[in-house]
């Protein structure tokens, strides 16, 4: 289960039907592409002169909170006006281009320059599917884990849409598309293994397949988790293979997610009970509308909401990073030192 798409196409609409958020501005670094979205918000941009650029909006008093979209690499200057600005943040995956500018990110949102108890959040949509979180308790159910399984398989073709953006097409961070969008799936992985099977190691070997991909558009790796079990997590999105599916395997049966079905096997693989839920029947989207409702409701309560903390953010960019750097290695062993 994965698109390529702007995040505007997929937060804009969750702002919209928020019940406790107005739209009041809207952002973009062209004007062009603020028209574009078709609102009656106010538009701000770096090519609308004075008095209408992005540190222009953070001084209204109106506006409390902002959802920050912008390319991976220019995102943390954006993020820390506007904590200095007091302004609430929610900000898109992954929480920085990599751990040593997003440990920079995250001692400055704690620190006495953000102004008047500003928050940051980072948005992660997988962790508000419904599918993942039924099939995270439906494992919690099962008993230890004591296998895993993950394969994510994509073609990303040269000349789409989106990678044709210029920050995707020649990307100045680490990883390219397994950055981008390899992070959701090691926060779905994350979600399902749980707290007793937290990975703490792993190796991995990674390769470009495709030209147009660069660094590397794929990764095969083993992960090791705190309880001592082992399994697998394989990401292309350079193949002519597709398909997504998780599958956790416990002492008392699996659970699987393949794209919006959940299945559920109690006992042995083939004499068990099995059920399996298809989530898309139940209006399952892509996560985001309850992910933007959940900040917003955050912010009400004043309690940061833990699915959207910065420090789980973290614990997936290090898994990633740490796969690239094994990969680069030949498979040289990583140790994960942070655990969310």
């Amino acid at each position: 289960m994965f698109r390529i798409e702007p995040p505007l196409t997929r937060v804009l609409p969750a702002v919209l039907v928020a019940k406790t958020l107005s739209l009041k501005a809207i952002y973009s670094r062209s004007l062009k592409s603020a028209q574009d979205l078709g609102t009656n918000a106010d538009l701000y941009s770096d090519d609308s002169g004075s008095g209408n650029t992005y540190h222009d909006l953070l001084l209204r008093d109106d506006i409390h909170a902002v959802i920050i979209a912008l390319p991976i690499m220019v995102q943390p200057e954006f993020i820390e006006a506007a904590l200095v600005a007091g302004k609430h943040v929610l900000s898109e995956k992954p929480v920085a281009a990599d751990l040593k500018r997003a440990e920079k990110l995250i001692a400055f949102s704690k620190s006495d320059k953000v102004k008047g108890g500003a928050t940051w959040g980072v948005a992660e949509n997988f962790r508000f599917l419904d599918s993942f979180e039924y099939a995270a308790q439906e494992a919690r159910k099962l008993g230890r884990v004591l296998h895993f399984k993950v394969k994510m398989f994509a073609n990303v073709k040269h000349g789409g849409k989106y990678l044709e953006t210029p920050w995707r097409k020649k990307p100045e961070y680490q990883g390219g598309f397994l950055l981008d969008g390899g992070v959701h799936f090691v926060a779905a992985t994350r979600l399902l293994l749980g707290e007793d099977a937290k990975p703490t190691g792993l190796t991995a070997y990674t390769n470009l397949l495709q030209e147009h991909l660069p660094p590397v558009d794929t990764v095969n790796s083993i992960w090791l988790t705190k309880s001592g079990v082992s399994g697998t997590f394989s990401v292309s999105f350079g193949t002519q293979l597709s398909g997504s599916e998780y599958t956790i395997a416990c002492e008392k049966g699996s659970v699987s997610v393949v794209g919006t079905k959940v299945i559920v096997r109690q006992g042995e693989e083939n004499e068990g009970n099995v059920s399996v839920i298809d989530f898309k029947d139940r209006g399952e989207g892509n996560g985001v509308e309850p992910e933007v409702a959940a900040w917003a409701q955050s912010i009400l309560d004043g309690k940061p909401n833990s699915l959207q903390s910065p420090e789980q953010a973290f614990a997936d960019l290090e898994i990633l990073e740490k796969m690239l750097r094994s990969g680069e290695g030949k498979g040289a062993p990583q140790t994960l030192q942070y655990q969310a």
